[in-house]
């Protein structure tokens, strides 16, 4: 395995991307945020499911860090319809949503999508309007409308749980989602996972998923991908990644689960390698000569944070990776993946360094 450049240091925040990525997901699907509603909302997962996304988004606004995450992120324009939509119901997901979860149950043949939202609704104004602009039917005690939206590919639809709980799917039946029991066992397994996260107003478990290792892929920072790392995590039967803001900084926690105990041995032995390969392309001599010193500081930051450590909890073991993630990282990571000619010549000469010495290097492998 071979690490170029000072992108690929980046490599151990993967996790954190990951995590990152849920947040927007959760966002785009768009405190009382107490104790038992947190729970009541996590009893929704269906029993196929093989994703969990949660966000108190109430607890995450009140974070400076949420105001430096939205700035890093992309942002559309917003367009004509939601623009029209906030006007005649009032509901703006941005400052209304206040908590939701999100179920993923990737299967072979599709993916499905099942979530349920707290809010601050105006149910009379919500359902008028999607009376007035798309079709409904009549599912038991629900009426489920149909959006003018898809996801992979299925209409998405909506129904009100009560004035201010909503549920969406990507799928016709509503009423058997919502009607269907997951058995004790089953609750008791995905529960054991949640009570560990119950201080992190954001986290990720995922339960043996094989397109974990898409993911992981998509997200990998400067391209990088490992065959052993993947090989690795499709052998670890759940991933929990949680995040929880610390003033301007986010501390991320991914905690990967096995009953094998050389699966967890091999992977605590690959991030730790990987940790000492990054601490070694800081040092390089060389390196240091080339390398914006801001950049290279962030990534050295970023490192000292970093810590992992192997779990034993009888049966299942565990390895666990801590990170903290600061504006300083944002930036950079902002800066690695939008600039372009026109933007690296406004950022500051101390950003514009890294940019002019991949474009040089790229003219002499050419």
């Amino acid at each position: 395995m071979t690490l170029t450049g000072s992108r690929k240091i980046a490599l151990i925040s993967a996790t954190a991307v990951l995590l990152l990525a849920g947040l927007l997901l959760a966002l785009h699907f768009s405190r009382d945020g107490d104790r038992s509603a947190r729970e009541h909302l996590l009893q929704f997962v269906p029993a196929d499911a093989t994703t969990v996304i949660y966000a108190d988004l109430d607890e995450l606004r009140a974070s400076p860090f949420l105001a430096e995450l939205y700035a890093w992120a992309p942002h559309s324009i917003e367009d004509s319809e939601y623009a029209q939509f906030v006007h005649d119901t009032g509901f703006s997901y941005e400052r209304d949503l206040q908590r939701v979860v999100v179920s993923v149950s990737n299967k072979s043949t599709a993916t499905s999508i099942f979530a349920v939202a707290d809010g601050k609704f105006d149910r009379s104004k919500i359902e008028a309007f999607f009376s007035r602009n798309g079709k409904y039917t009549q599912q038991g005690k629900w009426k489920v409308f149909r959006l003018n939206a898809t996801a992979n590919g299925k209409p998405l639809l909506f129904t009100f749980l009560s004035n201010d709980r909503i549920a969406f799917a990507n799928y016709e039946d509503f009423s058997a989602a919502l009607s269907a029991a997951p058995s004790d066992s089953y609750h008791a397994e995905w529960n054991s996972r949640f009570a560990r996260l119950a201080g992190s107003p954001l986290f990720t478990v995922i339960r043996q998923d094989p397109e974990m290792q898409n993911v992981l892929n998509a997200v990998a920072p400067g391209g990088f991908q490992s065959p052993q790392l993947s090989a690795l995590l499709a052998q670890l039967q759940w991933i929990s990644i949680a995040g929880k803001p610390d003033g301007d900084q986010l501390r991320v926690i991914a905690d990967g689960e096995s009953v094998a105990p050389s699966v967890t041995s091999q992977l605590n032995e690959f991030l730790q390698g990987v940790l000492l390969l990054a601490q070694n392309g800081l040092n390089d001599p060389k390196l240091r000569q080339t390398m914006n010193p801001e950049e290279r500081q962030t990534y050295l930051e970023l490192l000292k944070s970093a810590d992992v450590q192997k779990i034993d909890r009888g049966e299942w073991k565990s390895v666990r990776v801590l990170l903290e993630i600061t504006p300083k990282f944002l930036d950079i990571a902002r800066l690695a993946s939008t600039s372009t000619p026109d933007q690296t010549s406004a950022a500051p000469k101390s950003a514009q360094k890294p940019a002019a010495m991949a474009k040089s290097k790229s003219r002499k492998k050419k």
